[in-house]
């Protein structure tokens, strides 16, 4: 997980998932996270959108491929990212519940969550396919969402 000051002019909200915007898992994952956070704590962005590029210009651990899901969090005085394994374990453990039990797997090395999320990532579009379109959101949920 990397941090930068929050000194630069982009304003975001406190949790930011970026995603595979045309990614069939990716969208499953997202819609999967709109069910099961009714506080709306997590906003969502593509990785192919504007807020992607604006994040990546101030952010070089934020990768131009589109092979890892990234979680922002902007609640403190440092804007910190995790990639990969570690960001699904935060938005676990943010989910609370359950959830967080799964989350405790970040015990582990980095290096070897990591492999199994790559494995993952590196089979996502052979098993879920690619997307031309996605669930129309409702209005709420469509708040939710950064260009």
């Amino acid at each position: 997980m990397n941090s930068a000051p929050k000194t630069d002019d982009l304003t975001l909200p406190p949790l930011v998932v970026l995603y595979d915007g045309v990614c069939g898992l990716c969208d499953k994952s997202v819609q999967w996270l709109l069910d099961h956070d009714p506080q709306g704590r997590f906003h969502f962005t593509p990785l192919q959108g504007e807020t992607a590029a604006a994040l990546r210009a101030r952010h070089a651990e934020i990768p131009e491929t589109l092979e890892s899901m990234l979680l922002v969090d902007s609640r403190g005085p440092v804007r910190t990212v995790a990639l990969r394994s570690r960001a699904v374990f935060l938005t676990l453990r943010e989910l609370g519940g359950v959830w967080s039990w799964i989350a405790l797997l970040r015990v582990f090395p980095a290096f070897l969550t990591d492999l199994g999320y790559r494995v993952v990532a590196s089979i996502r579009y052979r098993v879920w396919g690619e997307l031309d379109a996605c669930r129309l959101p409702s209005p709420e949920e469509r708040a939710r969402f950064l260009p």
